[in-house]
């Protein structure tokens, strides 16, 4: 048998369905006011802090749109397990690529030092010349080779006499 809404509840689900197109639309307003007065922020913190805030935001959105255009409002039980579950889960999921994507890098670091990351090499800080500068200095860095090569070569003939 179908029912037949009257006129009043018809007016209350109307009522119903523009507070939660309301809620949705102000809860979505806020997040994305957040999200770009975090673009320009320097304070990691209060970055991290932002971004939980959004995620309980959108959380909250998930709610409201599940309970109410998915008609799960009134059934408790299952609210709680399409919403829980699959969010238990996801973090499970989360924690465990990020220790097991943790601890290959850490061994892969440890183990092989051509993969050290580019943040514990450190690299010195190379001075830059002029380009008429580059010319005249590569002239005389080649000036100065051959006595270093002279000398390098005087030193290894000293070694070999002193072995006989």
């Amino acid at each position: 048998m179908a029912h037949i809404h009257t006129e009043e509840e018809n007016k209350a689900v109307i009522a119903e369905i523009k507070k939660v197109t309301i809620i949705l639309s102000v809860l979505t307003i806020v997040e994305l006011i957040l999200g770009f007065w975090m673009i320009g922020m320097q304070n990691e913190g209060l970055k991290l802090a932002i971004k939980g805030s959004i995620v309980i935001l959108m959380m909250a959105k998930a709610f409201y749109i599940v309970a109410y255009f998915m008609h799960l409002k009134h059934e408790l039980k299952n609210l709680i397990m399409t919403i829980v579950v699959p969010l238990a889960l996801f973090i499970w999921f989360i924690c465990a690529f990020l220790s097991d994507g943790n601890s290959f890098r850490n061994l892969r670091n440890t183990y092989n030092p051509y993969f050290k990351e580019q943040s514990t090499i450190k690299v010195e800080k190379k001075e830059h010349a002029a380009p008429h500068e580059a010319k005249e200095g590569a002239a005389h860095e080649s000036t100065e080779a051959a006595p270093n090569h002279e000398a390098k070569e005087g030193a290894h003939d000293e070694k070999a006499h002193e072995q006989k």
